[in-house]
């Protein structure tokens, strides 16, 4: 019999306006965030601080993946791209993970050249621990809203980035801290909390890689085993075979074959097969569906 493709859902343009316009304060916050690190980073002369700036600055680049993420999505499947744009958000998750680098190799460098070279402690004053901490309730206020807004609007994009902020929050917490031990004498605190530093931000580029290098390879986005349980219990479905899906979270695509009774016409058959796709995207949260129809055989 034939083969019955279900569409793709698409974002609602009242939900996705409201999505970007958070985004859009949510990247101004960080843009400021990132510029006050810097200036007492540099006026300071902390490795720590300025790798803190870094830091931030992965989320501004977060901020601004996420918001071509939400453009691409708005763009429907054409002949060129038959299963949508959502990868191009994948690649740009990619081009992070290159800042990132560059980013640990610096504060690697130049935390482990100050220890080996004589550490000159940063010059301390109470500016800029009244920056770094204002800082920290900036960030702490964009994580709530995010967290709030996520919820309202059920964007797990916005969920995720406001995680990503309060790792933040505890990485300037963190050099807050070692600034403190830097006061209290031992001046070799700094370039350690580099290396700290450093090696949170490998971990963060670690992440993002074990999330978009399975997509780049499509790897199965879900168990074969729980899609056809699903379509096996579908009525008019006797059995469910050569099923595959690719994808990443909130854009997952699977493909299968449903056999039938072969006595079924195709109007009956095309019915069971959107049934079988209401059931998956309502379950499993499918972006599409591909369904093939045979008679079983016998």
């Amino acid at each position: 019999m034939g083969t019955y493709t279900t569409n793709p859902g698409t974002w609602t343009d009242g939900r996705r306006l409201q999505v970007r316009r958070v985004l859009w304060w949510v990247l101004a916050a960080n843009v400021l965030v990132i510029i006050a690190k810097l200036a007492v980073g540099l006026r300071s002369g902390s490795i720590a601080i300025l790798g803190d700036a870094g830091h931030s600055g992965v989320d501004a680049l977060n901020n601004l993946v996420a918001l071509l993420a939400i453009r691409l999505a708005a763009e429907p499947p054409d002949a060129e791209h038959p299963y949508g744009h959502g990868k191009f958000e994948t690649i740009g998750a990619l081009a992070i993970v290159s800042f990132l680098s560059i980013t640990c190799f610096e504060l690697l460098t130049g935390s482990i050249g100050r220890l080996l070279a004589g550490v000159s402690p940063p010059r301390l004053e109470p500016l800029t621990f009244a920056v770094l901490g204002a800082t920290m309730v900036v960030n702490l206020g964009v994580a709530s809203a995010e967290m709030r807004f996520a919820k309202r609007l059920q964007s797990e994009m916005l969920a995720a980035d406001s995680r990503h902020t309060v790792a933040d929050v505890l990485v300037t917490a963190s050099v807050l801290g070692g600034l403190v031990l830097v006061g209290l004498g031992w001046a070799a605190a700094d370039a350690w909390l580099g290396i700290v530093v450093a090696i949170v931000i490998a971990h963060s580029g670690w992440q993002i890689l074990r999330t978009t290098v399975p997509v780049l390879v499509d790897r199965r986005a879900i168990d074969a085993d729980t899609i056809r349980h699903i379509a096996n219990d579908t009525p008019g479905v006797e059995a469910a075979t050569d099923i595959r899906s690719r994808g990443r979270p909130g854009e997952v695509f699977a493909e299968l074959t449903i056999k039938v009774n072969p006595g079924t016409n195709v109007r009956e058959a095309h019915e069971i097969a959107d049934a079988v796709e209401e059931r998956l995207r309502k379950g499993e949260g499918f972006h599409g569906v591909v369904v093939h129809v045979e008679p079983r055989a016998g």
